[in-house]
């Protein structure tokens, strides 16, 4: 866990402006692609594992997932289905897709999701994110069975959302920018019932926030990394992107060699749970992570 932190948080991992909101999903997950993303090919099977935990220890058939800063939904599909994080990128990679609409290829991944098994059938997820198009792509293909365009770093949750929020048992995050904006992350949490679910996440380095964690703990849930190795998270698309990046891995208590260094962002995987529960013993996730 990072044991500093720079005063100043300089904003440092690309945000995909121009393809994040688009009518459809084709675009974003292209850039994804070619900037050689690979968080959600390491952590969605470290999060599959902690939901399989999860469901052991609290004796849960059909659990509740939230999916935080969840786009257009992969970490959901990923999660959901049986498709490895490369098969689901290379649908996209499928040039007779350039000629549909945003309504016709909403209609052929809603028919492809439907085709694919389930791995956790009778589990419902939902989807939050301040992208109104990302999310309701995700809702109408059949990822999320609920969809929220919210921003709680400026609002408090909506009552609809409090009132899914309140059924959550596991929260998860892949390599959002903000790292579960400590101001959302205490609404969210607070809008959660009294037994808190777990929370995992998997940050960039350098850009976790202190707050954050403090939050984590100020509801009653303890951290711990299960003992994994950081992964890379994408390439870095200049030179400058990746010195400001070492720059701030390095600030925030990173040793950058190995990692940054080699031309890539690395995350962590974070794991918070109430403390009654910390205690349960994880199996080795190494192997675990490699992903599928």
């Amino acid at each position: 866990m990072p044991l500093t932190q720079p005063e100043t948080r300089t904003p440092f991992v690309t945000l995909f402006d121009d393809t994040y909101d688009q009518p459809d999903c084709r675009g974003y997950y292209r850039m994804l692609r070619s900037l050689g993303y690979s968080n959600h090919a390491h952590a969605v099977s470290v999060f599959r594992a902690v939901l399989d935990r999860l469901m052991e220890v609290r004796g849960i058939a059909a659990p509740d997932i939230l999916d935080f800063a969840s786009s257009y939904g992969i970490v959901t599909a990923l999660m959901k289905h049986e498709v490895s994080a490369t098969e689901f990128l290379d649908r996209y990679e499928d040039g007779s897709l350039d000629t549909l609409t945003a309504s016709a290829m909403e209609h052929q991944d809603r028919s492809w999701l439907e085709r694919l098994p389930a791995r956790y059938p009778g589990a419902r997820f939902t989807g939050l994110d301040v992208a109104t198009n990302a999310v309701r792509y995700g809702k109408a293909v059949g990822l999320f069975d609920h969809g929220f365009d919210e921003d709680l770093e400026q609002n408090a949750p909506s009552p609809a959302l409090s009132a899914q929020l309140a059924e959550v048992d596991l929260i998860v995050e892949c390599g959002s920018v903000a790292h579960l904006m400590p101001t959302a992350l205490d609404r969210l949490l607070g809008a959660c019932g009294e037994c808190k679910p777990w929370v995992v996440t998997s940050p960039v380095r350098g850009n976790e926030r202190i707050e954050a964690f403090d939050v984590l703990r100020d509801h009653g849930l303890v951290i711990d990394t299960l003992g994994l190795q950081p992964f890379p998270h994408r390439r870095f698309d200049s030179a400058s992107e990746q010195a400001r990046a070492m720059a701030i891995a390095e600030a925030a208590g990173h040793d950058t060699s190995g990692f940054e260094t080699t031309g890539y962002f690395f995350a962590q995987i974070y794991l918070a749970r109430p403390a009654s529960e910390a205690q349960e013993v994880f199996p080795d996730l190494s192997s675990v992570q490699a992903g599928r």
